[in-house]
């Protein structure tokens, strides 16, 4: 597997054509972004340990009965993946309060919710990412109600599978966000799993293993993403 032109440059992944019209192959890189692109960094590893550890997680979701859109991983920072049309819907679990969920209820850090949250924003980094619900994503034409049914059911079942995974690691999901794509009419999980899209923090210890220690510039950044990459025994 080749790659061919560069198809698409994102905050923190690329994008290239292959030989194959229906493969792609995704490229991480080690930029950090945070508020919408206004914070700028550089966690130095990130790109390998978010690609293994996306690969990793959607494996473990497919035995579940979960369509991601892996094929095979190339080497630390590349993936071959199936071409997809991404739904411009960024799907947001949440177990806990935390981050603007926190700060938008006026509630403190880390309490943990009667159910689990299932929130939409509507991709668009222009518009800054709105809030918006089903009825806005229909009327919009984001998606049909068939489309949305089918990435409500798969996000909370994502939820279930990582939620019980990371507790074996003594890790607490606290929030994550997903993205889902189209693939020959099909509603399959895209995009990534990582420190960068997930809230994940240390059960005893509560402690920060995500892109919250870039973003509130808590330091040790690199080493919060090492020790979930430690947790997963990816090397084992």
């Amino acid at each position: 597997m080749e790659k061919k032109e560069l198809l698409y440059e994102g905050k923190a992944k690329k994008v290239y054509t292959t030989e194959d019209p229906d493969v792609l192959i995704v490229s991480y890189k080690d930029d950090a972004t945070a508020f919408n692109g206004l914070k700028k960094g550089t966690i130095v590893g990130k790109g390998a340990i978010n690609n293994r550890m996306t690969n990793y997680i959607f494996k473990k979701l497919e035995e579940k009965g979960v369509p991601t859109h892996y094929i095979e991983e190339l080497n630390d920072r590349e993936t071959a993946v199936k071409k997809v049309e991404i739904v411009p819907l960024e799907v947001i679990i949440r177990n806990f309060s935390a981050g603007s969920f926190a700060k938008k209820m006026g509630m403190e850090e880390g309490v943990q919710f009667k159910c689990p949250t299932l929130e939409f924003s509507y991709k668009n980094d222009d518009l800054g990412d709105p809030f918006i619900n089903k009825y806005y994503a229909l009327a919009l034409d984001l998606a049909t109600e068939e489309e949305i049914d089918a990435i409500t059911r798969y996000a909370f079942q994502v939820n279930e599978v990582m939620k019980e995974y990371f507790a074996s690691l003594n890790i607490e999901l606290i929030d994550f966000k997903i993205e889902f794509g189209r693939y020959h009419g099909q509603i399959i999980l895209a995009d990534e799993v990582s420190p960068d899209t997930c809230r994940l923090w240390d059960k005893d210890t509560h402690e920060k293993l995500d892109k919250d220690r870039f973003r509130r510039d808590l330091g040790n950044v690199e080493d919060a993403y090492q020790e979930v990459f430690r947790r997963l025994g990816i090397d084992k």
